[in-house]
């Protein structure tokens, strides 16, 4: 199993729990590697963010939908069906062309699970949680996207109390594209904001 971590820290205690829970499962035969690596990767490619990938793409199409979803994030995500204590307090913020919106959790690594799955090991890393304050534009172009110096960057520091969903801005040249095809551009990654679709 892969972690992606992009910085050399230690894994956390609870990580390494985890390891050994997975190693000990193995081991008696429970379950193959094989197979817990299959789940994670579902749950970081299309459980959770399939959901949010609706979410977006709904708003994409439906300016009244888009418009409700920016106003009350918690009650436009569960009109379409996506349920989860994790997002019972969603704020959901739009891209534009003058400012980006991140997302990071400097205390931990709250994160709306429900429409974005797992969340990536580099989320949870101390130094994306204290290098996205202090530096949010040198992060963002390390892990790929490069902003014009006259974006203005927002961070949004997620909490137990408050998860946010960045909205990107719609690729242009994608008029004609259906719903579904549009939710197929939408990644995780750019509704945390460290990407663009």
């Amino acid at each position: 199993m892969t972690t992606g971590h992009h910085h050399g820290t230690p894994p956390a205690p609870v990580e390494r729990r985890a390891a050994a829970l997975e190693e000990l499962l193995a081991e008696q035969g429970l379950v193959s590697p094989e197979y817990i690596d299959a789940v994670q990767q579902a749950y970081e490619t299309q459980l959770g963010p399939m959901h949010g990938a609706r979410v977006v793409a709904r708003a994409w199409v439906d300016p009244a939908y888009r418009e409700h979803l920016l106003a009350n994030g918690t009650r436009a995500v569960h009109e379409l069906g996506i349920q989860g204590p994790e997002i019972e307090h969603l704020t959901v913020v739009a891209n534009g062309p003058e400012v980006h919106h991140v997302v990071v959790c400097t205390l931990c690594s709250c994160y709306p699970w429900a429409v974005l799955g797992l969340p990536p090991n580099w989320y949870k890393d101390p130094p994306y949680r204290a290098r996205m304050v202090r530096e949010p534009r040198t992060l963002l172009a390390e892990m790929g996207c490069p902003l014009h110096e006259s974006v203005e960057i927002q961070v949004w520091d997620s909490s137990a109390e408050s998860r946010y969903l960045v909205l990107p801005e719609r690729p242009p040249g994608t008029e004609g594209l259906s719903e579904a095809e549009l939710a197929a551009l939408v990644t995780r990654d750019s509704m945390v904001g460290v990407a663009v679709p």
